[in-house]
């Protein structure tokens, strides 16, 4: 695995509940317990990112610059994403698993996060943002995507004060490759779309974006 984990055997990672990282010692497997998921029926938005959300003309895109989201992810003091696993998950990417959430203003690339599909689960890696709020606005358009397109499993690996904010809570790991299982067997689908405040509104409902 000294150039990059091929596409195969990345998948069959995420199928039995484990992920990649590096560290000094080189890549090690992880497996949390508890896990870290976001139930995407629970996901709400909290007041100051809903107003963020409001405040300018955001524009989602996907898989238009996956390289460039990763390497941004990337960019930071310390860091999980090794040339090893970059290379790796650019190789997923190729072959339609791995996918970049992308928040634009005006042609600039504001922030984004990545991760992996398989089935019905989606395995979020990393986040980031050049403009504030904009990795926030990232996520609620994900949420937004995978509710849509009848997913059932978002992953986050850990839970952080950050995501606990919008619903993200911890379950054991019994409890969650219960659900993965269940997911990964699932047909669902994840497809870009206009990503203004008015349709992300339509797709989140009512109940969530206006508490």
């Amino acid at each position: 695995m000294a150039n990059r984990i091929p596409p195969e055997t990345l998948l069959e990672f995420y199928r039995q509940g484990v992920f990649p990282m590096a560290g000094p010692g080189g890549l090690r497997l992880f497996s949390p317990d508890p896990r870290g998921i976001l139930p995407l029926e629970a996901f709400h938005i909290p007041h100051g990112t809903r107003r963020a959300w409001r405040s300018r003309d955001w524009e989602l895109r996907m898989d238009t610059c996956f390289p460039e989201v990763v390497l941004a992810c990337a960019e930071r003091k310390e860091t999980w994403i090794d040339e090893t696993l970059y290379r790796s998950y650019l190789e997923l990417h190729k072959a339609g698993h791995a996918h970049s959430i992308e928040i634009w203003i005006r042609d600039r690339l504001a922030g984004g996060l990545y991760g992996v599909r398989l089935g019905a689960a989606f395995f979020g890696e990393s986040m980031f943002h050049r403009v504030t709020d904009a990795s926030k606005i990232a996520l609620c358009c994900l949420v937004a995507l995978l509710r849509s397109g009848g997913f059932l499993l978002l992953d986050l690996q850990w839970v952080t004060p950050h995501l606990t904010r919008f619903g993200a809570v911890e379950i054991s790991r019994e409890a969650y490759l219960k659900m993965l299982t269940s997911a990964v067997s699932t047909k669902a689908t994840l497809s870009a779309m206009p990503g203004d405040a008015a349709t992300l509104d339509l797709l989140l409902g009512d109940r969530n974006t206006r508490r």
